[in-house]
């Protein structure tokens, strides 16, 4: 069983155990099950039979968002500090996620130029603002660089979180608890929930709109803020990455898509949880090897990327819409993996860390006290870690876990 640390008089997040490499890790895993769910929908692969294998592997590749606005919420509250205000808490988040949204959203636009397609210049202009998740018109939500739809949501997600934040820290367990426990039987309401909304706008309200995907974000945020105290509950990693694999073959095989959602969700959270449990403990955990963390590293880019790339190529090569015959599916859907992963890696090298350096905000440092509370957030719990509890290192000035909250990736 996990208990995450909170010691007396030291603030949330701080220190050495606000440093979850294990998490980064995960966001590349994640990644390429998205990048395995597109490869199978945009039909790069002709052969039927090599087709439905990756789309049999690949069936509940669209469910990685879940995972991301999971890990946002739990990363997110994991890293709060004293000394932070809600202005710098927004100027790093923006700093994070619009310029390569912002690359991409000009690349795309080029592109449709160079094709000749109409340009709605509204849904150009929300999607710019990314605000398009919030317009359930078709062709507005999934407009220009069509995965940005989830930055929409992230962003929304972010300008909550300091407000709310105080109100968590405030909160009594038994209360977080339920949030953690409520949101898969919410995410399972919404099958027959979505019958009170218009037919077309059905899928925009079940699988785009803010307010409905808030609800994996909180739970991340709930489940965090229960390790920060000590009182989360859960398998070790070995354990948690089993109940993962399992859920998600058996579902894939066996349960209906309706609870797909909810089951996976669940799965989510235990394994971020047991997986920065590891790291805190210093537990044994492939996911926080050089490799694995490099990989996380650039797969907020590589997600950015990836379909934007297929589908540019596809259409130059005359292929877009049938796919390609016989053994050179597969072997495109590789040098598409590739491709994109090197691409990611230039974007992450000369657009994404530049301007983190240069838009961010430094991270404030304040003394930690038990009566220092974060500006924007609230006061951070010491009071309420449960027995055992590992005790968090001394401050550090510069924190890694944020960052491994951005990876927005597209159902």
């Amino acid at each position: 069983m996990t208990s995450a640390p909170v010691a007396a008089g030291i603030a949330p997040g701080r220190g050495q155990a606000s440093r979850l490499p294990s998490l980064t890790g995960l966001r590349w895993v994640a990644a390429l099950l998205v990048f395995g769910f597109h490869a199978g929908t945009m039909r790069i692969i002709a052969e039927p039979d090599y087709q439905a294998v990756v789309g049999k592997i690949f069936t509940l590749g669209l469910s990685g968002v879940q995972f991301f606005f999971i890990l946002s919420g739990f990363v997110l509250v994991w890293s709060a500090r004293p000394g932070d205000s809600r202005r710098g808490f927004w100027r790093r988040r923006f700093a994070k996620i619009y310029p390569n949204h912002v690359l991409l959203w000009v690349l795309a636009m080029a592109a449709a130029l160079w094709f000749a397609d109409p340009i709605n210049p509204v849904a150009a202009l929300e999607n710019l603002f990314l605000l398009q998740a919030w317009d359930p018109r078709p062709g507005y939500f999934y407009s220009v660089n069509n995965v940005s739809w989830s930055l929409s949501c992230e962003l929304f997600f972010y300008l909550c979180l300091p407000l709310a934040l105080p109100l968590v820290r405030r909160a009594r367990p038994w209360l977080l608890w339920a949030v953690v426990i409520a949101v898969p039987l919410l995410i399972l309401a919404l099958w027959p929930g979505q019958t009170l909304v218009p037919e077309q706008s059905r899928w925009w309200f079940t699988q785009v709109f803010p307010l409905v995907r808030s609800l994996e974000f909180w739970m991340g945020v709930a489940a965090a803020e229960l390790m920060l105290r000590g009182r989360w509950r859960g398998p070790g990693l070995p354990l948690a990455s089993l109940i993962f694999v399992v859920t998600w073959v058996v579902a894939a095989q066996w349960i209906p898509a309706e609870f797909w959602a909810a089951l996976l969700s669940a799965a989510y959270v235990v394994l971020i949880a047991a997986a920065a449990d590891a790291d805190v403990r210093g537990r044994r955990s492939p996911l926080r090897s050089r490799p694995m963390v490099w990989l996380g590293e650039v797969s907020f880019a590589f997600y950015l990327v990836h379909v934007f790339v297929i589908m540019t190529i596809l259409r130059v090569t005359g292929d877009w819409g049938t796919g390609l015959p016989g053994w050179w599916g597969p072997a495109a859907v590789i040098g598409f993996l590739l491709l994109t992963l090197g691409l990611a890696a230039l974007v992450h090298r000369f657009v994404e860390q530049p301007m983190m350096r240069r838009l961010a905000p430094p991270r404030r440092t304040a003394r930690p006290s038990a009566t220092n509370p974060t500006p924007g957030t609230g006061p951070a719990p010491t009071s309420e870690a449960a027995p055992g509890a590992v005790p968090a290192p001394r401050a550090e000035p510069v924190s890694g876990a944020e960052a491994s909250a951005d990876l927005h990736a597209g159902r």
